[in-house]
């Protein structure tokens, strides 16, 4: 870029003296700026007349003249940053932020949020970490989820409690429940303009029945056909009613065959690196049109780690804006996380049933969760599994735990807290507590569990809570133990008569059964729901938390400039 690079001409003779004047010749000044002595001359007229120096040359050859430096080349960059970024050029900016992390956050902070930018509203988001790089087979991270299901189409989409169409304008199945069609809305398009075609969505399919979480996801399914440019036929092996909801899980939405970073949903990745990450607005969307035209990331976790409490005090409570001026956003929504954090013991030889149910009625009675030190409003102690199934409460008869478990736990932070509670409240029961921390998002494999008598970790529910749950049970490693036919609970047979119950109020109930079954058993203990909160400043609209703790991209949008706003209103956008 021509203007970076007079910066870091003119850098280079700012160094010599760190910006005091200074005599030099212009010989010694082209050698110092790898350039000829008629550019550098060139360059001394441009930046004197720009404001940038003062040069008083002396007559004759290699004849000293005095320089004096009237800016430095930390306030260049800082104007080049924000002419780049106002003309949203966002990826360009980020070649000028060679900079100290003190004096970037002073860049970044008037740049935050919502503007106009050369006639397009653009909403940049600071974030406290690098993210993932989002491949929906392997993404585990809360915002990364979030990202894929904007970039990405799956052949159906969760809305709210229920499943409806995306790619796929509608379905239909016969009688036996295991033929079914599901028919293409007309004229879709990838995000490089290339139509879509059901053929290509076979071949993604395949690959996904292939992998790993895909043999269990779609374990049910025994053929993919295209028999016409707008139809899929899935063929299954046994009723599914399901499936649908499977359709829309995140391990089905649908990259391009050949591009794994370009989708078919509202947005279209255009930069992702390790401190930006830019969205656009894709205007071939088959469905609701956003009405922001850019989404950036800008992420600088220097910063974050320094001054806790920048643009995101806790990954659940998000703030949209100036990072240093939390208290001045408005809270533009809240809610109570439906995932959870969870306590599973496994029930086997060294850890008998009763001893796993003593084991929840000490947490239960204990109180300790309420005391946990950690930040007020953050967590609150789980009640109810979902809405309406509530945590049964513990009449146990106390037995004697073992003389020493193991418990193996994973991200979020809360439960490095949480492990070190139960500590003493199992010394006082006389068991050692030894604690192996994992640092992943959820669980890979069996292997890792092997030796644990204890499980922690997190249950991110986003969407069709109630087939998450399930899900959850299919899936999740965690539950591979219950799976067998000799378990005493025979999971795997219980989950095939949820599905292949056609009707959704009989696949609630049967669902409601087992949570219960799995919590009176002592298989598993809900330990804490997360607050989510999204800060905005004013000039954000449209913001409106949903389950993952972010808020639908295409829903918010930006009051345009009052300059260009000439007619007073106060309606609604449009829907």
């Amino acid at each position: 870029m021509r203007q970076l690079h007079r910066v870091n001409q003119f850098q280079r003779l700012w160094q010599l003296s760190q910006g005091a004047p200074q005599q030099l010749s212009v010989s010694a000044m082209a050698q110092h700026c790898f350039c000829s002595e008629r550019h550098i001359r060139t360059l001394l007229r441009q930046w004197q007349d720009a404001g940038w120096l003062r040069w008083q040359g002396a007559a004759g050859r290699g004849k000293q003249g005095i320089l004096t430096f009237l800016t430095s080349p930390e306030q260049l960059r800082q104007q080049l940053l924000q002419q780049q970024l106002a003309a949203g050029e966002a990826v360009q900016a980020l070649q000028v932020l060679d900079v100290q992390p003190d004096h970037l956050l002073n860049m970044l902070r008037p740049l935050m949020g919502g503007q106009w930018l050369n006639q397009a509203p653009v909403l940049r988001i600071p974030y406290y970490r690098a993210l993932e790089p989002l491949r929906p087979l392997r993404i585990t991270g809360r915002a990364e989820q979030h990202l894929a299901r904007q970039i990405f189409s799956g052949l159906t989409r969760f809305n709210g409690d229920d499943v409806v169409g995306d790619l796929a304008h509608h379905w239909q199945h016969d009688a036996t429940g295991c033929d079914w069609f599901f028919w293409l809305r007309p004229q879709l398009s990838w995000h490089n303009d290339e139509p879509l075609y059901a053929a290509q969505l076979v071949t993604q399919f395949n690959k996904i029945r292939h992998s790993t979480p895909g043999l269990r996801l779609l374990a049910s399914v025994e053929s993919i056909t295209a028999p016409h440019p707008l139809a899929l036929r899935i063929r299954l092996r046994h009723s599914d009613y399901w499936l649908p909801q499977r359709l829309a899980h995140q391990y089905c939405l649908l990259p391009h065959p050949e591009r794994d970073d370009i989708g078919s949903g509202a947005w279209k990745l255009t930069h992702f690196a390790a401190e930006l990450v830019r969205l656009e607005s894709h205007a071939r969307w088959h469905l609701q049109r956003p009405l922001i035209q850019a989404v950036e990331y800008w992420i600088t976790p220097q910063l974050f780690d320094r001054t806790l409490g920048t643009s995101c005090r806790h990954p659940v409570q998000i703030a949209i804006g100036d990072p240093d001026e939390l208290d001045t956003l408005r809270p533009v929504d809240r809610s109570i996380s439906l995932g959870f954090c969870y306590l599973a013991p496994r029930i086997s030889a060294r850890l008998s049933t009763a001893q796993a149910k003593t084991l929840i009625a000490l947490i239960q009675r204990s109180g300790m969760i309420q005391q946990l030190p950690l930040d007020e409003g953050l967590i609150t102690p789980s009640q109810e599994l979902l809405p309406g199934w509530p945590v049964p409460a513990s009449e146990e008869t106390l037995v004697t735990l073992p003389a020493a478990l193991t418990l193996h736990y994973h991200l979020p932070v809360e439960l490095h807290v949480m492990a070190e509670a139960l500590k003493p409240l199992l010394a006082a029961q006389g068991c050692q507590l030894t604690c192996i921390f994992h640092d992943v998002k959820s669980w890979r494999d069996e292997r890792e569990l092997a030796e644990a008598d204890l499980v922690m970790g997190d249950r991110l529910i986003g969407d069709a809570p109630l087939f998450t749950l399930v899900s959850w049970l299919e899936n999740d490693p965690l539950w591979q133990p219950l799976r067998g036919t000799q378990s005493a609970i025979h999971l795997r047979q219980h989950l095939r008569e949820i599905a292949q119950q056609q009707d959704p109020g009989q696949r609630a109930i049967l669902s409601h059964q087992l949570f219960e079954q799995l919590m009176r058993a002592g298989y598993l203990l809900p330990l804490f729901n997360y607050r989510y909160q999204i800060s905005a400043p004013p000039g954000v609209e449209g913001i409106q938390l949903n389950s993952l703790g972010w808020f639908d991209f295409t829903r918010a949008w930006i009051p345009p400039p009052a300059a260009v706003d000439t007619v007073h209103h106060t309606a609604e956008p449009l829907p």
